[in-house]
């Protein structure tokens, strides 16, 4: 038996007519860039995300840089955010010439230490980015709370937490503005590069959608220097006829979720990934941890399940960030967590049975490796 990691072609087979007809309609009345397309998709993410705006633009590293940007974060200001996540969190913070403070993450969940990011305050801070990792919301009480008190900005990175909520409320729309990455493996894929920065205040979206469009609104009058990320026509058209089935697929990603913590949650050796009470998550991984990683991912491969590790070298040990003098030690739970997370198969579509099986494979690892 093989299990993959994740399945696109299931997901794309359900909705073959769908999509096939979403791609076509681009390509017959020849709309590639903007326009129409592009608006009803905004409507209709602000809709789902349940925020007043969206600015769709070319993927989620450019949503962050945007928001950033629309902000006015930029050379001499500091922005926090966490060692655990995709190098675009802290290259947009570089990207508009500001300097990323880490902050260490919870021990139980790995996102954002509240405290820690206190401690990490200084007069240079301007905003905060919590990154919802693994479909679940950080703590955004206490984060905003910390952002009024101290009077920062916050730009939330939802890249993979599409319709998670906090208390009741969407992510994304808890701060000043929120990212989206729609790169084809997140719960609300597109055929390509993607993304979206939602918020309430429509008009620092609309400063993020026309930094997008060159710094215009008109075609040749230009309010000031933007950039090339305009979301092309054809995946506002495949995100269109994707978005009514999130919800359901979120659903899907919870019953395989539970069913992994049922079955995984008591085995010794193998710690889960805490969710707090407060999250509704959307699973875009079901992580755990495991002294014996590699083992383990081996052990799994050779009997055909695959496996992913996010991530193995946190940001603060990468060569781009040397020059911040930051060792090992600097954040023993982010690089514990690097060092020991292991990402188990997880998309809709995957059937329970696989599940099991999964779970089966784990448990005999521990059992022949503790006699």
């Amino acid at each position: 038996m093989t299990i993959p990691f994740m399945d696109l072609s299931a997901q794309y087979l359900k909705l073959k007519p769908e999509i096939d007809r979403a791609i076509a309609d681009s390509i017959e009345t020849c709309s590639f860039v903007g326009g129409k397309p592009v608006s009803v998709f905004e409507e209709a993410f602000a809709d789902y995300c349940e925020a007043k705006s969206c600015a769709a633009v070319g993927n989620g590293t450019d949503a962050l840089t945007l928001a950033l940007r629309a902000l006015g974060v930029g050379v001499g200001d500091e922005v926090i955010t966490v060692p655990n996540t995709f190098i675009a969190t802290s290259e947009a913070i570089g990207l508009v010439g500001a300097s990323p403070v880490f902050v260490d993450v919870d021990i139980n969940t790995l996102l954002m230490d509240p405290q820690a990011v206190e401690e990490a305050i200084t007069p240079k801070t301007k905003a905060i980015i919590p990154v919802h990792l693994f479909g679940q919301s950080c703590d955004m009480d206490a984060i905003m709370g910390l952002a009024n008190k101290h009077h920062l900005y916050v730009v939330e990175d939802s890249a993979q937490a599409h319709g998670a909520r906090w208390k009741g409320q969407r992510v994304g729309t808890f701060g000043n503005l929120g990212c989206f990455s729609f790169y084809p493996g997140k719960n609300l894929g597109a055929y390509g590069d993607a993304g979206a920065v939602v918020g309430n205040d429509a008009e620092l979206v609309k400063t993020v959608r026309r930094l997008a469009n060159h710094g215009r609104e008109s075609k040749y009058l230009h309010d000031q220097e933007g950039t090339n990320s305009r979301l092309d026509a054809i995946q506002a058209r495949i995100l269109c006829a994707k978005l009514p089935h999130l919800d359901h697929w979120n659903t899907a990603r919870r019953e395989r979720a539970g069913l992994y913590a049922e079955k995984l949650f008591d085995l010794e050796g193998l710690t889960l990934t805490d969710v707090s009470k407060d999250c509704e998550a959307v699973w875009h991984l079901f992580t755990c941890r495991v002294k014996d990683r590699d083992g383990l991912r081996e052990h799994l491969s050779k009997l055909g399940i695959a496996s992913g590790v996010h991530y193995p070298v946190p940001l603060h040990r990468q060569p781009a960030y040397a020059h911040l003098g930051l060792g090992e030690g600097s954040f023993p739970v982010a690089e514990r967590a690097a060092a020991q997370l292991i990402s188990l198969p997880m998309y809709p579509e995957m059937p329970l049975e696989w599940v099991d099986q999964v779970c089966k494979t784990i448990g005999d690892y521990f059992a022949n490796n503790s006699r």
